[in-house]
């Protein structure tokens, strides 16, 4: 098996689509870097010689962020707008969505999907103890 970045890539997939099970490349970006690196993207992974994964790891690594590097950033954006208290950060940290949807009825996906009962408000007196 072929290790890129760090990931494991299949072997009986053809070598454009094995290249998107990296974090952060998808399949226009794996077919820009297979033109870049002069590779056919029709060859399946296993069959590629050491010279092409190693002219493919240095490709990689040197003209795009991935995996570890990626998620740092996007956890780096997420705690700025955490830390100067914007709207975005705001809904963020509550664990709301971000981008403008409505949360009245359609929000369980982001709450992880948290079913709440609806009751009549009162609540029953304490029991003695």
């Amino acid at each position: 098996m072929p290790r890129i970045a760090g990931i494991n890539i299949p072997e009986k997939k053809r070598i454009d689509i094995s290249l998107t099970y990296i974090y952060g490349i998808g399949l226009s970006l794996s077919r820009r870097i297979l033109a870049n690196s002069k590779i056919n993207p029709k060859k399946k992974a296993g069959e590629l010689s050491t010279e092409e994964v190693s002219l493919l790891k240095s490709v990689i690594e040197k003209e795009h962020k991935v995996e570890g590097d990626l998620k740092r950033d996007k956890i780096m954006r997420v705690k700025f707008l955490k830390d100067i208290n914007c709207w975005r950060g705001l809904r963020h940290a509550k664990g709301l969505p971000v981008r403008g949807q409505t949360t009245r009825r359609n929000s369980r996906t982001i709450r992880g999907n948290v079913r709440r009962t609806v009751t009549s408000g009162r609540r029953p007196p304490p029991t003695p103890t």
